[in-house]
């Protein structure tokens, strides 16, 4: 591959696939610093091999994706067994998830809920953790799951049922695993976002859609409810365009996305979803 090729090859894998490689990681890592560094890896790792080599990007993507987070959790799981002062404990917590209250808290979502989910994340191994992600919320086969972790597809099998059995243990009363009928379309509302393809949002958003914002009570900002998939994908674009990065999350079962800039939580998107559409945007923006 030339010179000329090897960059057109990466920056058109970039744009096809960053959006879900980065909620991929952030699904694992519950960091969303941590997960556009191993995002970035990835894609560096993407770019430095041959021709031929990677049939489907995205499954090769998700794979080394995946490897490097398992990576990084069993490194984090390592350090907190070292650890002897509480508070090392206490910010194992994810930052997403240890951020001030405002603006999640403004729109009902549960801290303390979803607090105490990602603890039990934690506490399920490795493995465990990262085969339950990519088979349950990525819809992974578990035969790939298999090959990222190094184990026999029947033991990811039985570390699946072992982690899902935990995880209802914990008695939560919703988990953060959007169904799997909600993936396709916040999928594809992401990327579009993320793409600023103002042609595919205006695809996955219902002809009778509504959106609306509540920002702080000294933002200058107003914004009243806009109606109609043209006003709600323009507002999408201005607000949660290409410097955004958007993953996915859920409000008590509801679809929802977590709005980062320069890794920073600034906003709340939670959306309802009917058939393969999106027919309101409710959004939170700390501006």
């Amino acid at each position: 591959m030339s010179t000329e090729e090897r960059p057109d090859r990466f920056g058109g894998a970039w744009r096809r696939h960053r959006a879900y490689v980065v909620d991929l990681a952030f699904r694992l890592l519950g960091d969303i610093g941590d997960a556009e560094d191993a995002a970035q890896e990835a894609f560096a790792r993407l770019a430095r091999t041959g021709p031929g080599e990677v049939e489907d990007e995205r499954a090769w993507l998700t794979v080394v994706t995946s490897r490097l987070c398992l990576d990084e959790l069993r490194s984090a799981r390592a350090r907190r067994e070292r650890a002897d002062d509480p508070a090392e404990w206490q910010s194992a917590v994810p930052v997403a998830h240890a951020v001030p209250v405002d603006p999640v808290d403004r729109i009902t979502l549960d801290e303390e809920v979803q607090l105490a989910l990602y603890r039990m994340l934690q506490r399920l191994a490795p493995a465990e953790r990262v085969v339950l992600i990519l088979h349950d919320v990525f819809a992974v086969p578990f035969e790939t799951v298999a090959e990222t972790v190094g184990r026999p597809t029947g033991t990811c099998r039985q570390l699946a049922r072992r982690a899902r059995i935990k995880m209802a243990e914990a008695s939560r009363p919703e988990g953060p695993v959007a169904p799997a009928e909600h993936r396709a379309v916040t999928e594809r509302f992401i990327a579009a976002c993320a793409g600023g393809d103002l042609a595919e949002l205006l695809a996955v958003l219902d002809p009778r859609v509504w959106g609306v914002a509540t920002f702080r009570p000294d933002s200058p900002i107003v914004a009243p409810t806009s109606r109609g998939p043209e006003r709600v994908a323009a507002n999408m674009i201005a607000f949660f365009g290409p410097r955004v990065t958007l993953v996915t999350h859920s409000a008590f079962g509801r679809p929802a996305l977590l709005a980062y800039r320069e890794r920073e939580l600034f906003g709340v998107l939670v959306l309802t979803i009917s058939g393969d559409r999106i027919v309101s945007v409710e959004a939170t923006v700390d501006a």
